[in-house]
């Protein structure tokens, strides 16, 4: 048998399992307007809130809300340029503690997820059960600041903003299971074979081969500081405006506004005449939705290694 009729076979059976994973023109335009579909779905109604934000109260108030508003004006954001100085101290406040959060919770989630995901940790069972535990049974609001300001003495710090929501049970568990699954136990071998120690194992191996779960874990705590504002209304008093992060100043400004709206008998005409209020929603909601929604694609290439790392092991 010659060399051709071989590798004959091979190609046929090459042959077929390509056919079998090959789409299809028509699928393929299919699956395409599919995607699209999905994109405009999430892409207009930002779009649309926009619009809002752009369009005039008079306008609004006889037409309603439209994709097209019959008349343009920055109202809003001119009342929001107003407040530069105070908006502008609440956004470095909330970009500081953004960062610092999500810094702080990334160091002691991946901490604690590699110690429980190693299986000769002698204390494993314990702080497991001591982890998962609090997923279930709260203490509660009031005894969560009881401790906060009575022992940590924590009220009107900064520190106030960071600390209560830096290790979450949750991401915790998903460092775990991740470590568990996905880094290899030859690695770690190797690194012992070596003479490294556990915390030069862990950065210089482990984390290199978890940015994906890392960078997930870093977005949601990202997401979570930037967007918090109630730990601003409990542990902030109000002659600490300085401390007071952007989304806490947006909400007070926003709910400044639709009060004198709902009671406007109380207040002169001067006062409201030019007071934006549907606008303004719109306006707060682009402000505080556009700093996070640029920092997404700095993390799109991990989710995407995330989610074909399970599919190429072994």
């Amino acid at each position: 048998m010659t060399k051709a009729e071989k590798s004959a076979p091979k190609m046929v059976m090459g042959d077929g399992l390509n056919r079998f994973n090959r789409i299809k023109p028509g699928t393929n335009v299919v699956f395409s307007a599919l995607f699209i579909l999905l994109a405009l779905m999430t892409f207009l109604p930002v779009l649309f809130v926009f619009m809002i934000s752009i369009s005039s109260e008079s306008t609004i108030a006889q037409h309603g809300y439209s994709f097209f508003p019959k008349e343009l004006s920055l109202a809003s954001y001119e009342y929001l340029w107003q407040s530069k100085e105070y908006i502008g101290r609440s956004f470095l406040n909330s970009i500081g503690i953004t960062i610092a959060g999500t810094i702080l919770g990334l160091i002691l989630t991946s901490t604690l997820g590699y110690t429980l995901s190693r299986p000769n940790f002698k204390l494993k069972g314990l702080l497991t059960v001591m982890i998962v535990v609090p997923m279930f049974f709260s203490g509660g609001l009031l005894a969560s600041y009881m401790v906060n300001t009575q022992i940590y003495g924590l009220k009107n710090t900064y520190l106030a903003l960071i600390l209560p929501g830096a290790c979450s049970t949750f991401y915790v568990v998903i460092m775990r299971t991740y470590f568990q699954t996905t880094v290899p136990d030859s690695i770690i071998e190797s690194g012992k074979i070596d003479g490294a120690s556990q915390l030069r194992i862990f950065v210089r191996l482990v984390l290199p081969i978890s940015l994906p779960v890392i960078a997930t874990i870093g977005l949601f705590l990202t997401f979570n500081y930037w967007n918090a504002w109630y730990g601003a209304m409990l542990y902030l008093d109000s002659n600490h405006r300085e401390l007071y992060p952007l989304q806490y100043v947006l909400i007070s400004i926003e709910k400044n506004i639709s009060f004198m709206a709902r009671n406007e008998e109380y207040f002169s005409e001067e006062a409201l005449v030019n007071l934006p209020t549907e606008t303004m929603r719109m306006a707060i909601v682009m402000v505080v939705v556009l700093p996070i929604a640029c920092s997404y694609p700095f993390f799109q290439r991990y989710f995407v290694g995330g989610l074909t790392i399970g599919a190429v092991k072994g």
